[in-house]
């Protein structure tokens, strides 16, 4: 059985964001060899996530009014969380949107349906977050 890591690094401009990480998971795939297995890929961060959905802009811009109605960033006073920062909100965010994929690969490919993507979910950017890919298999 072969095993592979890799890690991969963000640094959002804005506070919060979607990034499509298929790419760079399917890369990974191919640079891992393994044709037949499993790949795991998870956010490094307690603020951040990864899931998988559609790549269609409307959906993303649905997930922040959703996300931001079931957790609101502001006021900070809110939640009892926040002292040195104020990102309570930004956990609450990831806990929903979880932490992590495990994808099939098959054929040495991502085994995905027709719309599915793999997406990093940014809720407190401005600074530098990692993403692990580990694939297992043959």
């Amino acid at each position: 059985m072969k095993s592979y890591k890799k890690e991969l690094t963000f640094d959002l401009p804005a506070r919060r964001g979607y990034v499509n990480i298929t790419g760079d998971v399917q890369k990974a795939v191919s640079e891992s060899g393994v044709k037949e297995g499993l790949a795991l890929v998870n956010a490094m961060h307690i603020t951040a996530s990864v899931f998988i959905n559609d790549d269609e802009g409307g959906l993303h811009g649905d997930f922040e009014a959703w996300l931001e109605k079931l957790a609101p960033e502001k006021p900070h006073g809110q939640y009892r969380h926040n002292g040195y920062e104020d990102n309570a909100d930004a956990h609450m965010k990831r806990q929903i949107m979880g932490r992590e994929v495990v994808c099939a690969i098959t054929g040495g490919k991502l085994d995905f349906g027709t719309w599915e993507r793999i997406f990093y979910g940014e809720y407190d950017g401005k600074r530098p977050k990692r993403v692990l890919i580990k694939i297992i298999g043959e």
